[in-house]
């Protein structure tokens, strides 16, 4: 990070960037991955001949598609929605659908190349899409999300399937969303293929830890990080961004390791309790009734809430970025460093800008890269295509030593690999070789396709 990406790299940046104009945040996501691959063309210089880094680039498959339906009120809207399926080497599509007014294929594509990664560091059989819409849940009533995820699935279902692509859910997309979608789903195509989606309620083929998935996983890998310099989360101060389903179960994890998460957010502001955050009141506030964290406050008259407040400015040993992309810059950085902060663990994917991630990788704290840290949601997903392959139901305990057992392997996966490439305790440079290398070895496997 930081040393630019050389004369042989840069060129196939710059062809990128050329390719795919407009698209910033696509642009961040691949730029941060081949800024580590310098090292691995040099001892692999198979991947450069067969231009392995262009086509990982290129997306197999691009859907963009209307989506048309109708508001309680009877007025016509109108959607876009978006399925990329980025690489399909090591198995079938697999990466979530985000409903969100900020999504354009810019957004979609960048999830999607990261997804390549996670997946493959997960060591699970799955490839790398995204996909989702500029539609926003906020404010719709149950019929009016019903009616439009019967009409996104009716235009998706010809491109997906357990074989082909396993959508999941992302931020907007929760259990009632799936099941909406997949009821429309089996409908068009006359069957129980319970595999073609994940995060499906407990009734109906979910996996347990499937909504604690994500949280958890982070935080095992923070948790890793720490041991690996003698530490762990044992009285340590934590913030969390966010306060929805990723932050909600970072917190709960982190409680149970004996740390104290002192503070989290959404969209309005900032929540700051010092004796440690009422995790139930949260769940309650944000899971049952939908409401602002804002209001957190009416309950705990000790805690602070602060309006569009900033809240990586309150000291913290370990800070969890479990929002949304880059919402972490340099400036923030550079202020928890100075706090005290020792260990970054990102939920959320790209959560830090560039800046960002150079002020921590200086400092030499712990910082757990999105694509590492927050592979648990994924790899529970594919441990939900298990079960439905199998017709079978794991217990909650079994399915969280399973993930333990995954996010323990990534880390050591990443760690081994930094020290391999000259960069040791960087896991970021092992994060994106690991997943890369992988990839690129199946690539080569399945010839020029």
């Amino acid at each position: 990070m930081g040393n630019g990406l050389g004369k042989v790299i840069q060129p196939i940046y710059d062809e990128v960037i050329a390719r795919n104009p407009a698209e910033k945040e696509f642009h961040q996501a691949v730029r941060e991955v081949l800024e580590s691959l310098g090292p691995v063309l040099a001892k692999h210089p198979e991947f450069g001949e067969h231009k392995i880094i262009q086509r990982i680039c290129e997306p197999e498959r691009q859907i963009i598609f209307r989506i048309p339906w109708t508001t309680d009120k009877g007025e016509d809207m109108i959607n876009r929605g978006f399925r990329v399926q980025f690489n399909s080497a090591l198995g079938p599509y697999k990466g979530g659908l985000r409903f969100h007014p900020t999504v354009y294929l810019g957004i979609i594509k960048f999830l999607g190349f990261e997804q390549i990664f996670k997946n493959a560091l997960t060591g699970m059989p799955i490839g790398g899409a995204k996909g989702g819409s500029d539609f926003d849940p906020k404010g719709k009533s149950d019929s009016e999300i019903m009616r439009f995820c019967q009409s996104l699935m009716t235009e998706l279902h010809r491109h997906i399937g357990e074989h082909t692509d396993v959508p999941a859910g992302d931020i907007g997309v929760s259990a009632r969303e799936i099941g909406f979608m997949y009821g429309q789903y089996k409908r068009l195509s006359n069957k129980w293929e319970a595999g073609v989606l994940t995060g499906k309620g407990l009734a109906w083929g979910g996996s347990l830890v499937r909504k604690e998935a994500t949280g958890y996983g982070a935080v095992f890998f923070v948790h890793e990080m720490l041991k690996a310099r003698g530490d762990d989360f044992e009285g340590k101060i934590c913030t969390v961004s966010g306060s929805g389903n990723v932050a909600i179960y970072t917190i709960e994890k982190i409680h149970q390791l004996g740390g104290k998460c002192v503070a989290c957010s959404d969209s309005g502001g900032v929540i700051y309790h010092e004796k440690g955050l009422d995790l139930d009141l949260i769940k309650q506030l944000k899971e049952v009734d939908r409401r602002r964290i804002s209001e957190y406050t009416k309950h705990h008259k000790d805690a602070v809430y602060k309006e569009k407040g900033n809240i990586w400015e309150i000291p913290c040993h370990v800070a969890m970025p479990s929002a949304t992309e880059n919402e972490l810059d340099g400036k923030d950085a550079a202020m928890l460093v100075k706090n005290g902060c020792i260990a970054v663990g990102e939920g959320a994917n790209m959560p830090t800008t560039p800046e960002g991630v150079e002020v921590f990788l200086k400092a030499k704290i712990a910082y757990g890269p999105g694509k590492a840290a927050n592979a648990g949601g994924v790899a529970t997903s594919a441990l939900e295509m298990q079960q439905n392959a199998m017709r079978d139901a794991w217990s909650f305990e079994e399915t969280e030593v399973k993930l333990h057992k995954i996010m323990k392997n990534i880390h050591q996966l990443c760690y081994e690999t930094a020290e391999e490439y000259g960069e040791p305790g960087n896991y970021v440079v092992g994060a994106n070789i690991a997943g890369f290398v992988k990839v690129a070895r199946a690539m080569l496997a399945h010839g020029v396709i």
